[in-house]
């Protein structure tokens, strides 16, 4: 109990108001510095990733794949479950505080794809190797504080990658079908061997099929569900920017609260600044960082401004159905009772399925992650047993109470936003320099 009180301390801490200003500060920043540059491109940056365009030799993976890699990890239960923490805890307006963090995140975003291609090097297996860990100690030139984040990277992704994630896939199946949870854990772990074993080829595969099809099915959920109750949506977008400025329906009826719970679920959901996407942009084909920023910073609009948009406007309509009342439920729980009140029969199977493959592609994206993380501290003989210890750490999330690997793996994770969010900082100059050079080359016709 002590240890928990500890993690619980430290949890707090590590996820508190100075962090929340220090990661949504950076996307701020860059914002400015790159004068505006997410949105100015981001027309070109979705024509990066659904557009056909010469093949580029220099990487493992295309750039939609590297994009639905991170996104395999990215979107995930936060979209679902973090999305009704912050309206419960922070009131309506939490998602607008969510979108604002967003749109300044995709700056992030951006930033952390174009170091994480500039700065990246081939392994022993020819294989792209790349992410913060390199270019904190080859562009700042700091190896200690670049193996901090690569340990911090190894840690978390047992926990918030694969023991978490099978965990809540084995509470939902259980509580919507009957199945025991070693038995979904058997199924899961057998699933994710099939896939984690290839590495990273396999891995982009799965998520390039897997990801389109869960977001869309549960973006097509959400749609019907706005759709058939258009009279609500007005009210729930007034209320939405209403109650940002008011706190109205926050915890205490505080307008910090909305924005507290918007910033740090907004964040939780869409990892910007978290140091973990460009681990999967660094794999990328492409020919030139900035090309490859502009589809990793893609990434944070549809998790963000797409996705947990879908979720927050339906729980906002089941808020006004319910007399301005969240009532008793929250997380995952909450949503899918919305969902199933508005949308009778199929809502909340549309959210249980969600969690089901949104859990499991971010196990998938998570063991990429970890595997980078952990042979950057030990060497690339570590890559099999990696691989063996995360697929089984993905069973015993399955069968564990996981109140204290919640938070380890929380703390852990946020504690890998911090090397990588100096590096963003210290290596703006940097990123602004290649953004320059790509317009450039693209006005004289060397790249198109």
């Amino acid at each position: 109990m002590q240890l928990q009180s500890l993690m619980e301390t430290l949890s707090g801490w590590v996820w508190g108001p100075y962090m929340l200003v220090l990661i949504v500060g950076t996307g701020v920043f860059l914002t400015f510095r790159l004068l505006f540059w997410q949105f100015r491109m981001l027309p070109l940056a979705f024509k990066q990733v659904f557009g056909k365009h010469p093949q580029h030799k220099e990487g493992d993976i295309s750039q939609f794949a590297s994009l639905m890699t991170a996104l395999s990890a990215t979107i995930g239960t936060g979209n679902i479950a973090g999305v009704a923490t912050a309206c419960v805890l922070g009131g309506p307006g939490a998602v607008f505080w969510m979108w604002m963090t967003a749109l300044f995140g995709m700056a992030t975003k951006y930033g952390e794809g174009v170091l994480a291609v500039k700065y990246r090097v081939k392994n022993e297996k020819g294989e792209m190797s790349g992410g913060p860990m390199y270019y904190i100690e080859r562009g700042l030139k700091w190896k200690w504080l670049a193996l901090i984040f690569a340990l911090f990277g190894t840690l978390a992704s047992f926990g918030i990658g694969s023991s978490v994630q099978s965990n809540t896939v084995a509470l939902a199946v259980e509580n919507s079908l009957g199945i025991e949870t070693w038995m979904t854990g058997v199924i899961i772990t057998a699933f994710s061997a099939l896939v984690i074993l290839g590495g990273i080829q396999s891995i982009s595969k799965a998520s390039s099929v897997i990801v389109p099809v869960m977001a869309i099915g549960y973006v097509t959920g959400g749609l019907i569900i706005i759709l058939n109750n258009l009279e609500l949506v007005m009210p729930a977008l007034k209320m939405i920017f209403t109650y940002a400025f008011t706190g109205e329906a926050a915890v205490g009826g505080a307008i910090g609260a909305a924005i507290r719970y918007g910033v740090a679920r907004g964040v939780f959901s869409n990892e910007a600044g978290m140091g973990s996407a460009p681990i999967a942009a660094a794999a990328a084909k492409t020919d030139h960082p900035a090309r490859q920023g502009l589809v990793s910073m893609t990434g944070t609009f549809i998790d963000t401004i797409i996705v947990c948009s879908i979720t927050g406007v339906v729980l906002v309509m089941g808020f006004i159905i319910a007399g301005n009342s969240f009532g008793e439920q929250t997380g995952a729980v909450l949503t899918i009772h919305v969902f199933d009140q508005l949308l009778p029969g199929i809502g909340g199977w549309v959210v249980t399925f969600g969690i089901i493959f949104f859990a499991y592609s971010t196990i998938l994206g998570w063991s990429y992650y970890g595997e980078k993380c952990a042979t950057y501290l030990l060497g690339e003989k570590f890559v099999l047993p990696y691989r063996i210890i995360y697929i089984a750490s993905v069973f015993i999330g399955c069968i564990a109470t996981l109140d204290l690997v919640w938070l380890f793996a929380d703390t852990f994770n946020g504690l890998m936003a911090v090397p990588n969010l100096i590096a963003l900082l210290l290596l703006s100059g940097v990123i602004a320099k290649e953004s320059k050079d790509f317009i450039a080359r693209r006005k004289s016709g060397e790249l198109y």
